[in-house]
């Protein structure tokens, strides 16, 4: 079958918001009001935000404003991969803060168990599994990096489980795989739908105000008080945390430190059991092939898998939404599925989507503070937020309140990476960097000037 009929049927929706579940959304906020603590956006750092604080403190009077609706974005429409890791995997971590990294990683794992905890504890209906992941290679020069991954790994507290081609087959059966490195415990896969939305009804229940179709169009600091303007009245705060993370903060001098890019992901019709006995994947791990322009695949709860990655597209400017359809990445990722897995030849896609997610030049969230600390800021959590969204929303309401904690004393929240470069300088340098990164991954791995350039500058561009 021609890779592109697989396409001829799909919806242009997120397969996760295509969902009668979907709650409906909360009233728009008319007129002034006031509060302790102001959260704006409705994404994971703004839900986890809000829980956390009613959590610490239930008397404290919260507001959350979304501009359209909660989990709209990148968090009802990512792959699902809830992982420990807060620094964009252990190998960035490493050559980033080597000197705290196994503090960052105990961190992490508390935080992935906390959620865990959280999901029980307000019965979040999110198909959440601690499936693990798998890191698959399928180049030959890729083996050596899965192995020293693995000592890395074990090293700071990890449990992985190195597999040679054959092992690695028996947990998923491709022809165009090597060898894996399977994480067994430091990942979950949910429904990012269903997170989202979980999250924003145990905080209705615990008495957070969340109004949807409310964007925030200015903030200013008056006295004591914070006012942040919407369309139709203005919040006074006595403290506000900002979580936007890929349109544009309310603050200027923070917008250079991220730029917005596209994610693209096809989900597939339901497998049959024949289907899925062919491929095998009977411990329902996600999994990421190893390369710089890489892939992330799992199952969803009704057996449909999850095609998404390779492409990152950065289209200069602001978040827009016309970007969210590519149907040539479409038509590239279908065709890396059936050379991935050809015993599914004849399968149909039913969802195609996109949006913009947020990067920064260290691929990992960071925290600033304005206003004489009365503003807290979260960003940059470059497509791996799913989890460590809740520990940005635990540092920001840390820096809030002015406590020193193990967590505002890491470097990864005292220190902000360096900003992108102005337009058009910005455009020509991660153009350049993303042909830089498909050219080594068709030689080898090897990574030109440039990228050596990147790297030794503590830059880069990650898909």
């Amino acid at each position: 079958m021609d890779h592109l009929a697989s396409l001829r049927d799909v919806e242009h929706t997120p397969f996760w918001l295509d969902d009668p579940r979907r709650p409906r959304p909360a009233p728009a906020l008319v007129g002034g009001t006031t509060c302790d603590l102001l959260v704006v956006g409705g994404g994971y750092t703004g839900l986890w935000t809000a829980l956390v604080a009613k959590e610490r403190d239930p008397s404290l009077d919260v507001v959350l404003v979304e501009a359209d609706e909660v989990g709209g974005a990148a968090s009802g429409r990512n792959g699902g991969f809830c992982e420990a890791s807060l620094t964009h995997g252990l190998a960035n971590g490493l050559q980033r803060w080597p000197g705290e990294i196994g503090v960052l990683e105990r961190l992490g794992r508390e935080n992935l168990q906390a959620i865990e905890d959280a999901v029980e504890r307000h019965g979040i209906d999110c198909d959440w599994e601690r499936t693990g992941s798998l890191v698959v290679a399928t180049e030959q020069y890729q083996l050596d990096g899965l192995a020293e991954e693995a000592e890395a790994a074990a090293r700071y507290g990890g449990k992985p489980l190195l597999l040679d081609a054959e092992a690695v087959r028996a947990e998923i059966d491709s022809p165009t795989f090597l060898g894996g490195l399977w994480n067994r415990d430091d990942v979950a896969m949910v429904n990012p739908a269903r997170l989202a939305w979980g999250l924003k009804r145990a905080c209705l229940d615990l008495g957070v105000r969340i109004h949807e179709h409310t964007p925030a169009t200015s903030l200013d600091a008056h006295g004591a008080v914070v006012a942040v303007g919407t369309p139709y009245g203005r919040i006074t705060a006595r403290k506000v945390a900002l979580a936007t993370n890929a349109y544009p903060s309310l603050i200027r001098r923070h917008r250079p430190y991220t730029v917005p890019v596209y994610d693209y992901a096809l989900m597939t019709e339901p497998l049959t059991e024949e289907q899925l006995a062919s491929v095998g994947w009977t411990r329902r791990q996600g999994f990421a092939d190893c390369a710089n322009q890489f892939h992330y695949v799992r199952l969803s709860a009704d057996d449909r898998i999850l095609w998404g990655g390779y492409d990152a597209v950065y289209h200069g400017g602001p978040v827009r939404a016309e970007h969210d359809r590519r149907p040539e990445t479409y038509a590239t990722l279908a065709e890396h599925f059936f050379t991935t897995f050809p015993q599914l030849e004849g399968v149909r896609f039913s969802h195609a989507w996109g949006g913009a997610i947020d990067t920064s030049t260290r691929f990992c969230v960071f925290f600033d503070t304005s206003h004489r600390g009365k503003v807290a800021y979260a960003a940059g959590f470059t497509g791996l937020g799913v989890g460590a969204t809740r520990f940005g929303a635990e540092v920001m309401l840390d820096l809030l309140a002015g406590e020193h904690t193990e967590r505002t004393g890491l470097e990864l929240v005292r220190r902000k990476p360096l900003p992108f470069p102005p337009e058009p300088v910005r455009s020509i340098g991660i153009h350049i960097t993303r042909r830089s990164m498909a050219r080594a991954d068709l030689n080898q791995g090897r990574r030109n000037l440039w990228l050596r350039a990147l790297d030794r500058f503590g830059l880069g561009f990650d898909s």
